[in-house]
């Protein structure tokens, strides 16, 4: 009988020496990663991107699934609830990890039932107007807008896209009240920004370079703060005067909570030496995506970007007035 303590202990102890070394040996099987939009679009562009070069560095493959639904939600949620092993993570953005917080009823934290991998790469908007409008920078087109605000529409890819929260948070700073015309998707909204039906939109660059190329549009401004490599010649919001303004589309890696410290920290690396691999930068840009710089890319920056998004961005969709129901 005086051995069923000693017995618990070693067992015990057994366990806790087991839980750092299946750290240590993950990962053993294929990983999968989220993508919660449908293929084809830039989310599931830049998943596909990397996945090769992470399988590469793990020696595991990296399998994509796309789990479309609810503004990404049901993709992130399904993660969200999965078992912290480090065999399914999710790649968020700014939809599902900041704006979502606010446009739906979920019991679903994005600052905390996740465990925060990398922030790799951000799409930055960009303000493009009809272009028989009769503005060719930021200061001409905010005078321009604060008095014919009650006769102008913006368009959108759809109320809760990428494109609408640019705007609404550009209307918000600028301080006019402007009607919205949702499309179903991105392709419609610039089809009638080129045709003059709409006076603006906000894309971001992957969808907005090839316009701006061709001159089917014209560029206002890059809405981050810095310029974009993707398009250099466009300035900024905060140089035309529009101080630390900063919007743009985002994607990271996230695990389900409680996802063990060694193994963020070896798939960490995984992502980084894949970035820094050749010819990934390139493509990225080919894309309109612009990859982190290192100081923007531990975890620990990735959880207080999140947390600053959140609250970002649920100022303007309230004062939106847009909701969704789930």
């Amino acid at each position: 009988m005086k051995r069923i303590p000693q017995l618990a202990a070693v067992a015990l102890s057994a366990l806790a020496c087991t839980r750092p070394a299946a750290a240590q040996e993950w990962p053993t099987r294929a990983l999968t990663l989220v993508v919660p939009f449908a293929a084809g679009g830039p989310a599931d562009t830049v998943a596909r991107i990397l996945a090769p070069g992470i399988s590469e560095q793990l020696g595991q493959q990296v399998v994509i699934e796309n789990v479309g639904g609810s503004g990404g939600m049901t993709g992130a949620a399904r993660v969200a609830k999965a078992a912290p092993d480090g065999y399914q993570l999710v790649l968020g953005n700014l939809g599902t990890h900041a704006a979502n917080q606010t446009f739906y009823k979920t019991p679903l934290n994005a600052a905390s039932d996740f465990t925060p991998i990398i922030l790799i790469a951000q799409t930055p908007l960009v303000l493009l107007a009809r272009n028989d409008l009769p503005a060719d920078d930021l200061p001409r087109f905010i005078a321009y807008a604060k008095t014919n605000q009650a006769r102008m529409q913006y368009g959108s890819g759809g109320v809760g896209s990428a494109s609408h929260l640019g705007s609404a948070l550009l209307n918000t700073a600028i301080g006019v009240k402007v009607t919205h015309v949702p499309y179903r998707g991105a392709a419609p909204a610039m089809q009638d920004l080129i045709a003059g039906r709409i006076d603006y939109q906000c894309p971001d660059t992957p969808i907005a370079i090839p316009q701006i190329e061709s001159k089917m549009v014209k560029a206002i401004a890059v809405l981050t703060r810095d310029r974009s490599p993707g398009l250099p010649a466009v300035a900024s919001a905060h140089e035309q005067g529009l101080a630390n303004f900063d919007a743009a589309n985002w994607f990271a890696f996230f695990f389900p909570k409680g996802t063990p410290a060694a193994i963020v920290q070896k798939l960490h690396a995984a992502v980084v030496a894949t970035l820094e691999g050749s010819g990934v930068k390139s493509r990225m840009q080919e894309i309109g995506a612009d990859v982190t710089p290192p100081q923007r890319r531990s975890p620990e920056y990735l959880q207080r970007f999140i947390e600053g998004e959140i609250d970002k961005w649920a100022g303007p969709i309230k004062a939106s007035g847009a909701a969704i129901e789930n």
